[in-house]
């Protein structure tokens, strides 16, 4: 079951459209113009062929998050990341403005930057700085640079990557939708992600190989990961057939280790599988891990030590990346010099580990991929029951069934009826299921391990367990144990 991909015909209606929404969108009218700037960038600068690099030498490459608003000052950032930081890939994030298409307010927030000589954008304004712009960024460094960013619409921002050099672009119709905004219909994003992915598919049909990354984590709270297993494996069907090639799903830390390995695993090979049961067979699918997404201690040596398990099980799942945290997330966005303090403690552990080998292959483990491997088939059989012969319909119609729900997702078309929480070993369970197709064994199994925490606890399982675990995730924690 794939969709249906976006005619050319429809994919320059809509371009004509799109590129009249800002007047930067002029400077990339010409597609051909776009296509010719990338065959010249450097291959070692290509993001897909460094993600391919990886994954055949068994190496997991380090990415941070960053972004100002002035472009001299994104290109001393990113180039501190990549000397002083010693980066592997180079990201550059998108301010809020520019993710809900307010290129007004993006412009004044420039201005207001310039006056007071220093970023009051908490990103990289990509459409306002335009195509000459974006390309004076990535002239200026020698890694590979991806745009993160959270924008339901990204069609213009993604013409303006592409055509600006960037060779990755990261998101999707469900993960920058479901937990960014609140009135976006499904459908309708689902739609504008295609114009994204079939210009993608544009370039890759004219030599040059751009990668794609839906958004993992999601919500980054209590998610559990056959929910996000299930909108990965969606949006690469998706990107897949408007003809991506290069993938790579997210995974969000969610903190039991056993848990997080199997979920890592499992990962790869529900993708890779549902992938080549829809028939694709020309991908490549690639992992990134995302160290953890909750609350961070505000004490820097604490912060580090969640920085470290990151770096541990991003080693021992073997992924191709890993996005890093600094040991100042709890003050807000971090300096240059705390986003390559997390970088270099990152690296220490990947080094560490390079040459040693865990063995995930014990019962837990097997259990928790056998229990993630049923549920999301439970989840994508009813998306393609509920499809016809139109994935994007099938999405929308699950989410309007409930059939999909993404735990405290902010969106009007997601139920959020589903209530995850932890168990004993801080493992994710379902308190709730909502309208998730899941059969009563599987429920059975989810109450049987939380019954386990209720009677370490000496306490029910109620709801009230679940706001613990919320609050303990704001302070850094796994368990929300009762004082």
């Amino acid at each position: 079951m794939t969709s249906q991909r976006l005619s050319w015909k429809d994919f320059l209606a809509q371009r004509q459209a799109v590129l009249e929404t800002w007047p930067t969108g002029r400077d990339v009218a010409a597609l051909e113009d776009g296509l010719r700037y990338q065959r010249t960038i450097p291959e070692a600068k290509n993001f897909a062929k460094a993600m391919a690099k990886a994954k055949a030498a068994g190496r997991t490459l380090l990415q941070p998050r960053a972004g100002v608003a002035l472009i001299d000052d994104h290109i001393r950032l990113l180039r501190y990341l990549e000397t002083e930081g010693t980066a592997d890939l180079l990201p550059t994030t998108i301010d809020a403005y520019t993710r809900q298409n307010r290129y007004e307010e993006a412009g004044r927030g420039i201005e207001r930057s310039r006056t007071a000589g220093t970023s009051l954008l908490n990103g990289f304004p990509a459409v306002n700085h335009g195509r000459d712009g974006c390309r004076k960024v990535t002239e200026a460094v020698t890694k590979p640079v991806q745009v993160r960013h959270g924008t339901p619409d990204a069609r213009l921002l993604a013409e303006i990557a592409l055509a600006g050099g960037f060779t990755s672009f990261e998101g999707g119709g469900i993960s920058y939708n479901i937990p960014y905004a609140k009135k976006v219909e499904v459908g309708q994003c689902l739609r504008d992600w295609q114009y994204v992915d079939r210009l993608v598919g544009y370039y890759e049909e004219n030599g040059v190989s751009v990668n794609r990354e839906p958004f993992g984590p999601l919500t980054g709270t209590l998610v559990p990961p056959f929910i996000s297993h299930t909108v990965a494996i969606l949006e690469g069907l998706l990107a897949l057939d408007q003809g991506v090639r290069s993938l790579t799903l997210g995974y969000g830390q969610g903190g039991n280790v056993l848990q997080d390995l199997a979920a890592l695993e499992t990962l790869r090979e529900l993708a890779d599988e549902s992938f080549r049961a829809a028939g694709f067979i020309d991908f490549d699918l690639t992992l990134v891990f995302h160290q953890w997404m909750g609350g961070f201690p505000e004490d820097e040596a604490q912060a580090f030590s969640v920085i470290g398990l990151g770096g541990f099980v991003a080693a021992a799942g073997r992924v191709e990346k890993t996005i890093v945290k600094s040991p100042h997330e709890a003050m807000g966005i971090p300096t240059k010099e705390a986003n390559a303090s997390g970088l270099k403690a990152t690296r220490q552990v990947l080094s560490m580990m390079a040459d040693q080998r865990i063995c995930a292959d014990n019962d837990i483990v097997r259990r928790e991929k056998e229990l993630i491997r049923r549920e999301v088939h439970a989840l994508m059989d009813a998306v393609f029951a509920a499809a016809g012969d139109d994935l994007v319909q099938g999405v929308v119609r699950a989410f309007a069934g409930g059939l999909l729900d993404i735990p405290f997702a902010p969106s009007m078309y997601n139920k959020g009826k589903v209530l995850p929480i932890r168990d004993n070993e801080g493992a994710i369970r379902l308190f709730a299921k909502g309208g998730l197709p899941l059969g009563d064994d599987i429920m059975a199994f989810h109450r049987e391990r939380l019954q386990e925490r209720s009677r370490a606890e000496g306490r029910p399982v109620t709801f009230q367990m679940v706001t613990d675990d919320i609050y303990a995730i704001s302070k850094g924690k796994l368990v929300g144990r009762p004082k």
